[in-house]
């Protein structure tokens, strides 16, 4: 699956996208941020926060338990303030 990364998250994680396959037990969109949270320095300190990170699905807003089967693309961003 696509993952796509935006604002400081990207900045933290030091690329703008990337593909990958998680884990067979990686069923829900928050045991997704604490796979890639375990994966290296980079993701740790872009998830250390992961309640305020934001999580799309095929660009839908979802919560953690979000299922991502099926999932073509899941972003990741900070929250956003209207202006």
């Amino acid at each position: 699956m696509k993952l796509r990364y935006f604002a400081w998250v990207r900045e933290r994680i030091g690329r703008s996208e990337e593909e990958v396959e998680p884990p067979a037990a990686v069923t829900t969109a928050g045991e997704l941020v604490l796979w890639l949270k375990s994966r290296d320095e980079r993701s740790d300190y872009a998830f250390e926060r992961p309640e305020v990170v934001r999580i799309a699905i095929d660009q839908l807003h979802v919560k953690p338990d979000a299922r991502i089967a099926g999932a073509r693309e899941i972003a990741f961003f900070p929250p956003m303030t209207g202006g």
